[in-house]
């Protein structure tokens, strides 16, 4: 029988679940993939609207919910807000998922993922 999980395990877990939670629309999964295209860089609201075609209501919506789950940040540049990725909080994402689907019961051989990234 194993072990429940500690405290901080199941903190993270939940971590986690909203940072996928967050990813979870279409929308913000397109921000995120335009964001890491564009890092380390990232890109001004104006680009992100331009590139997407979302409403800026919409666009301000989404990259909200994003900030408050830590997958992206933002800076002020004089009247424009800049957004990157959050590239450390999208790896601890991966971390999480390589160790559980690769290397505890190998579920998914590593060398599969390393082939699709590619």
């Amino acid at each position: 029988m194993a072990a429940a999980p500690s405290k901080k395990s199941a903190e993270k877990i939940t971590q986690y679940a909203d940072m996928f939670s967050a990813m979870g629309a279409e929308a913000r999964l397109r921000i995120m993939q335009l964001l890491l295209s564009a890092h380390p860089q990232g890109l001004v609201v104006g680009e992100i609207q331009e590139e997407l075609g979302i409403p800026n209501s919409t666009l301000s919506h989404h990259l909200d919910k994003l900030k408050a789950e830590d997958l992206v940040r933002v800076e002020r540049d004089s009247t424009f807000l800049h957004y990157t990725a959050n590239a450390e909080a999208l790896q601890e994402l991966l971390q999480f998922l390589y160790a559980e689907c690769c290397t505890r019961n190998q579920a998914v051989k590593p060398d599969r993922i390393i082939r699709i990234c590619k």
